[in-house]
């Protein structure tokens, strides 16, 4: 099992849609957020993509030498970059951080930011430019000389001199719900992403993933991304939920949903669909929550819950196949403590050993020393009576 963070490029803060207790993008705190998810033991992060983010990997290189085990989840956009030079970008930054990148293969679902790009294909080709994209970038990291003739792509002697790190290339990482999106996986990436739909409508997907990855004569790994709101109890958590959107008026919601409309996604379009633009009917499952979704784009569910339910829930989700975890929390500093100090403990190795302590700290003591010279204990003291 992998356990990501997410790196919030795009801003934070204590409430969904509101300026109120907002937090500014700065290296400063992002820093603050990936040197917590590198000494709490997560597996990495992801960066968001697009043009409501700072750019990915101008992040991801700034803030890989601050931090020492951390891997960076980064976007490539088929049809927006060269796949010669993107394979050269990732060879680099895989290089310099001494193996530790992961690509997401991003296709872009908002035609609006599409065009803004440069991109003007529609969903159906942006997937066969996609996947024109991808065989190329595979096999210069392979360290071949190219020459491709495509529909949307021609290259000729395309290479990359200087080798990646990891072998045979930084792994693919990659979500769609279309028939196209399927498709693609099952040819050519490492890991399926899905939104936190329910899971059954999760394992679905990936059954369907799976047999058309089998009929290629190959396997492919599963993940799943979401939002996570864990307090020690379930009251304490759903009254966290209520907070978040607490500030978050009828017009910002509607706002929002007229914006993801015009997506071409038929993931943002299933997000959707989850809540239907209601506050009255967001608990789409046990303790799975669709108020993120109200006015946030892309991953829109949360696990709700104190820390035995959302392990429960996680769970369920590996049990469809899923070992990859993509998780992200308001504020994204506090929420991955939280969520390491709660959870960790309940999941698989390694994280259960990492709960006592992080990796930086293997000894103790945990807590604060009290008094001059006594340990801290894991219970509650007792007033003497």
């Amino acid at each position: 099992m992998n356990i990501l963070w997410f790196l919030p490029t795009h801003g934070d803060g204590r409430y969904l849609g509101t300026s109120h207790g907002a937090r500014p993008v700065s290296l400063s705190y992002l820093r603050q957020v990936a040197q917590a998810a590198d000494s709490l033991g997560y597996y990495g992060v992801l960066i968001p993509t697009g043009r409501s983010c700072e750019d990915s990997w101008v992040v991801a290189s700034a803030l890989a030498p601050l931090t020492e085990r951390l891997r960076y989840l980064v976007a490539i956009r088929p049809g927006i970059i060269s796949p010669t030079v993107s394979a050269r970008m990732a060879a680099t930054l895989d290089r310099l951080s001494g193996g530790r990148l992961l690509i997401n293969v991003v296709t872009g679902g908002d035609p609006d930011e599409n065009r803004g790009d440069g991109l003007h294909l529609d969903h159906s080709e942006r997937y066969e430019a996609a996947s024109e994209f991808l065989k190329i970038w595979r096999r210069v990291l392979q360290g071949e000389a190219v020459d491709f003739d495509g529909k949307h792509l021609k290259v000729e002697n395309a290479k990359a001199l200087y080798p990646p790190v990891q072998k045979p290339y930084p792994p693919l990482y990659f979500g769609g719900s279309s028939d196209e999106a399927h498709a693609l996986a099952a040819e050519q990436v490492d890991v399926y992403l899905s939104w936190g739909e329910p899971p059954e409508a999760v394992g679905r997907k990936i059954a369907d993933v799976r047999a058309r990855a089998a009929a290629l004569g190959r396997t492919v790994k599963f993940g799943v991304r979401l939002h996570v709101i864990v307090r020690d109890t379930n009251e304490q958590a759903w009254a966290a939920a209520a907070e978040l959107i607490e500030h978050v008026s009828d017009d910002t919601i509607a706002s929002a949903q007229a914006s993801f409309a015009r997506f071409d996604s038929v993931g943002q379009r299933r997000m959707a669909a989850l809540h239907g633009g209601r506050r009255d009917q967001l608990e789409i499952y046990p303790n799975l929550w669709a108020g993120v979704g109200l006015v946030r784009g892309g991953a829109g569910t949360a696990l709700v819950g104190d820390p035995q339910t959302v392990a429960a829930r996680i769970r369920e989700y590996a049990d469809l196949g899923i070992d990859n975890f993509i998780f992200s929390g308001y504020p994204h500093l506090e929420e991955a403590y939280r969520f390491a100090e709660l959870v960790f403990p309940l999941l698989p190795e390694p994280y259960a050993s990492l709960a006592r302590g992080g990796t930086t700290n293997i000894t103790g003591p945990f807590g604060e020393m009290i008094a001059n010279d006594v340990l801290p204990g894991s219970g509650a003291a007792r007033a003497a009576g």
